[in-house]
């Protein structure tokens, strides 16, 4: 059957034409301008934009967690106390974004239109490792705005239902891409993050102690970067924290992160300058 390329129908041609099961390919041919790394910035022009950090994550016994903490920020000022960093790309995968905030929420939704245009032309899922390398593609594509400063770097999780496991992903701003081992951290608190989980993680781990264990990296980040923001307790604002298991994507509730959170605070109450024995 030839396809209607004269655009006599309700849909333009281009929805009509057969082409790649791409998304992005198809903004490419069609429509560019939409494509974020596409937009030009007037030369010299420095943009004060909203930043998000921190994310971490943790691969369990049977699954992957990500976390996020909620803060976003202007320079010196918390330009947001609030911010969702942590996204389901699809059903068995999850992007939790740093960089620039409103470019980061925008590539993770054309991420997500990527992997279900794929699945519904082909028919079939993109596997994990297809995933995280699609995403390659789309940061390297964001590479000109992060030279103007308007960086994204995601994190990228998993379950991997060939191999049965949950996977982490880290990029930088080239797109390049590693597999982490065990845990991860990404964002401006990542080195305190990552400290944290280097002393409490451990293979074997549940979906409740790594749960715990990300919160409680977040919270050691939130105490030396000025840019992470910890559990608030006060304004009931939680980090965000999702869980990826051969059952699909699930966000803890804010109750079950709450509980995480007073736990955590709990024992830094007993003990200010540190815990006598982990959590977990």
């Amino acid at each position: 059957m030839e396809a209607n390329t004269r655009g006599t129908g309700r849909l333009p041609a281009a929805f009509l034409t057969p082409g790649s099961s791409s998304f992005m390919d198809f903004l490419a041919d069609h429509s560019p301008e939409l494509i974020p790394g596409r937009r030009r910035l007037p030369e010299g022009l420095t943009i004060e934009a909203p930043h998000g950090t921190t994310i971490v994550s943790a691969v369990f016994d049977g699954g992957v967690v990500i976390a996020g903490d909620r803060r976003a920020t202007m320079g010196n000022v918390i330009a947001q106390r609030d911010i969702e960093k942590v996204f389901p790309a699809d059903e068995y995968s999850a992007v939790g974004i740093a960089g620039t905030a409103g470019l980061a929420v925008e590539m993770v939704r054309l991420f997500q239109l990527e992997l279900e245009h794929y699945e519904k032309i082909e028919g079939t899922v993109l596997s994990l490792e297809g995933k995280a390398n699609r995403l390659t593609t789309m940061i390297r594509g964001n590479l000109g705005m992060a030279m103007q400063g308007l960086a994204v770097v995601p994190m990228f999780a998993g379950y991997d239902q060939d191999l049965e496991r949950g996977r982490i992903f880290t990029y930088d701003v080239t797109g390049g891409r590693s597999e982490e081992r065990g845990f991860a951290a990404t964002g401006s608190g990542s080195v305190f993050a990552r400290g944290s989980m280097k002393k409490l993680y451990r293979e074997g781990l549940s979906s409740q102690q790594a749960s715990t264990l990300v919160v409680q990296a977040l919270y050691d980040a939130a105490d030396d970067d000025s840019a992470t923001g910890g559990p608030d307790l006060a304004r009931k604002i939680f980090p965000i924290v999702s869980l990826i298991t051969e059952d699909g994507f699930r966000r803890l509730s804010e109750s079950e992160v709450s509980d995480i959170a007073h736990s955590i605070t709990d024992q830094r109450l007993e003990h200010p300058n540190g815990p006598q024995a982990p959590l977990l």
